[in-house]
């Protein structure tokens, strides 16, 4: 539930962790006798722990791109992460790969260049890496960048203020329940948590029938050898086409007793002797329930691990096969879609829509994963032919609270351009436009929405030279995994 701070509170509130002293929960008790239904807690004060001029919420690839976004132009930026590392999906989900990099310039291409530096791409494929090197990675960007980062910590509460803006973002971690006051604000949750707590509309699943995408845990792979199992592997030249990569480790796997839940599994080579396997789904999974999701990840990690096993009994390229790890948190395509001042419609992708206000170019198609597994288990067929099209910054605008920028995919678009846009390589340029615009607003005293584009744009595009030691694949800079 969203609270909403009278004047004189929300100026107690932003005096910082000095407002009030540390907070002494009271255990409540059960009356004897009686099955407790309903627990009501007592009133307590929260610390403020801090303020800045812009807080991110969520250290997934949106998230670290709008955080290392603001941070650069001289913003003081705290970020907000539920994990023990940034990265989300790419590093706490194991995802190793990115889509729709292609022709993407700022942070994304700083990104990739540095992977490369690392040693952490292959050389036949740029866009599969080496996970452990991510995490490194971006948490040393965010550090260089001057970024607070507030790792185990997730959002449960948003405040605004008597102006109906968004004014603290409430956390629980071990230092208990804590509250951070910001200027700005950027919801890069994936699932909308931020602005779902602030009381912003929001759309999930498909129109007419809510059905949304399934979830799939992802693993590292070990004691496979390139000669053998090149033909199973998409990003080979072996493989001859990702369609017929898949289709042999299906069969692979039906030969060896055990049909995975999603008829395309995927096997990518990340480094000499280490590949990643995804070949799960979970149906039905709502993204904002724990105990489904929790449910659908012991399923998941029990089918990922029995995959292998039977890959193993199959003797010859999987003698050796082993799981390595599989995701911290499992993989989810899809949870809250925010309202926002602009809507990305199935129309946008059909027309190739252009906008003045372009923050990315999306070229990756329609991509709906079943979401009934009785009709298909692979990738749904739609009848929409996409074009490239324009992510526009209204998109990323919160529409019912001031305030709130969003990035990834919990921006405002439909069911169908939603399973488009996606993609982590469209993550990172909504984040670092987020970022921008979070960080000029801030400056000026304005709402995002108040904001000129072309002000915007020229902080995007021209305010973020890295420091001369922070630049992508400078040979002075000392990479611990470089090789």
């Amino acid at each position: 539930m969203v609270n909403t701070l009278g004047r004189r509170a929300f100026l107690l509130c932003g005096g910082g962790a000095a407002a009030f002293g540390a907070a002494v929960p009271i255990p409540a008790r059960a009356t004897d006798g009686k099955e407790m239904r309903v627990l009501r807690e007592p009133a307590r004060d929260i610390p403020v722990a801090g303020s800045a001029d812009v807080v991110v919420c969520g250290g997934g690839p949106a998230g670290v791109a709008a955080a290392v976004a603001a941070a650069r132009t001289g913003a003081n930026t705290r970020l907000i992460e539920v994990n023990g590392c940034l990265g989300g999906i790419w590093t706490a989900g194991l995802l190793s790969w990115i889509l729709d990099a292609e022709n993407k310039q700022g942070i994304l291409h700083e990104i990739v260049s540095e992977l490369r530096c690392m040693g952490a791409l292959p050389e036949y494929e740029k866009l599969a890496y080496d996970p452990e090197a991510m995490k490194l990675l971006l948490e040393r960007m965010c550090v260089e960048a001057g970024v607070s980062v507030h790792l185990h910590t997730r959002v449960v509460g948003a405040v605004r203020n008597e102006h109906d803006a968004l004014a603290l973002a409430v956390t629980e971690s071990k230092s208990g329940r804590r509250a951070f006051a910001g200027k700005v604000f950027v919801d890069a949750t994936g699932d909308g948590d931020l602005a779902a707590l602030a009381a912003c509309g929001f759309d999930v699943g498909r129109e007419g029938d809510g059905e949304t995408q399934p979830l799939s845990m992802i693993a590292l792979l070990t004691g496979l050898r390139r000669d053998e199992v090149g033909a199973f592997v998409c990003n080979l030249p072996e493989s001859e086409s990702h369609g017929k990569a898949k289709k042999r480790l299906f069969d692979e796997m039906v030969q060896a007793g055990r049909e995975p839940s999603y008829a395309h599994p995927t096997l990518f080579c990340l480094r000499e002797g280490l590949y990643a396997l995804m070949a799960n789904h979970e149906y039905g999974i709502p993204a904002t329930d724990a105990d489904a999701i929790t449910r659908a990840t012991l399923r998941a990690r029990a089918e990922v691990h029995g995959l292998v096993e039977s890959l193993r009994g199959l003797g010859g390229a999987w003698r050796d096969v082993r799981v390595v790890v599989t995701a911290e948190h499992i993989g989810v395509r899809e949870g809250r879609r925010i309202h926002g001042r602009y809507t990305v419609t199935t129309r946008d992708l059909e027309a190739g829509a252009r906008h003045n206000d372009a923050v990315c170019r999306v070229s990756f198609g329609v991509d709906v994963h079943s979401t009934n597994p009785a009709k298909t288990k692979a990738i749904m067929k739609q009848k929409v032919h996409s074009k490239p099209y324009d992510i526009p910054f209204r998109a990323l605008i919160a529409r019912d609270v001031d305030g709130l920028l969003l990035a990834g995919r919990c921006i405002s678009g439909d069911f169908l351009a939603h399973s488009s846009y996606r993609v982590t390589g469209n993550a990172v340029p909504m984040g670092e436009a987020a970022g921008a615009a979070a960080a000029l607003a801030a400056a000026q005293g304005r709402q995002p929405h108040e904001l000129a584009w072309p002000a915007v744009r020229k902080a995007l595009f021209d305010g973020f030279e890295p420091p001369a030691n922070a630049g992508p694949g400078n040979p002075a800079r000392k990479h611990p995994l470089r090789r």
